[in-house]
């Protein structure tokens, strides 16, 4: 079985490439398709092309990770028998959010959540090492570099609801 990690923003390809160089991410990088997560919503020609060169028996669970997981994932004819699944973990309503979490701010945010965007919150409210947030993956790496992911993640969980079809980001971390 081969993962094809699918990313959303440059958020979730910082926050998720830490926690591979951390170790915490539960897939292993020989396990992913070209050996790395990939920042796109949808199988283009080169993830096609990868996909169709599999030995015939191996099969592709797609990983989709991002805030907005509406749109359909489009499969191509000629592969659909090579993908065994698919599943959609979710930082709704922004990724922001795991980051106002962590600064404590999630009262704060909840009092203004009708008229500001998570994102725009963080940045109004947050800095971190003398630097105002930005969503660069830069600062994201430095911000959750010594973080603890895991309770971070669970706090959300906890805090958050989605979907039936959605998961959450801390089923595919390992415990620090």
């Amino acid at each position: 079985m081969k993962y094809l990690v699918l990313l959303e923003g440059n958020t979730e390809k910082a926050f998720i490439e830490l926690l591979l160089d951390k170790g915490l991410f539960k897939i292993n990088v020989d396990d992913m398709l070209d050996l790395r997560p990939h920042q796109k919503r949808q199988i283009d020609p080169t993830l096609h092309a990868l996909i169709r060169q599999l030995p015939p028996k191996e099969k592709v669970k797609i990983i989709k990770i991002g805030d907005k997981l509406t749109d359909k994932l489009k499969v191509p004819k000629d592969i659909k028998e090579k993908i065994d699944s698919e599943e959609k973990y979710c930082t709704k309503p922004e990724f922001e959010m795991l980051i106002i979490i962590s600064e404590g701010l999630y009262e704060q945010y909840q009092k203004v959540k009708s008229k500001t965007k998570p994102k725009i919150f963080a940045k109004e409210n947050i800095i971190f090492d003398s630097k105002q947030y930005n969503n660069s993956q830069d600062w994201i790496k430095a911000y959750f570099k010594e973080k603890d992911i895991y309770q971070i993640l669970t706090m959300y969980r906890s805090k958050s609801k989605h979907n039936s079809s959605e998961n959450y980001l801390v089923d595919l971390v390992n415990s620090q």
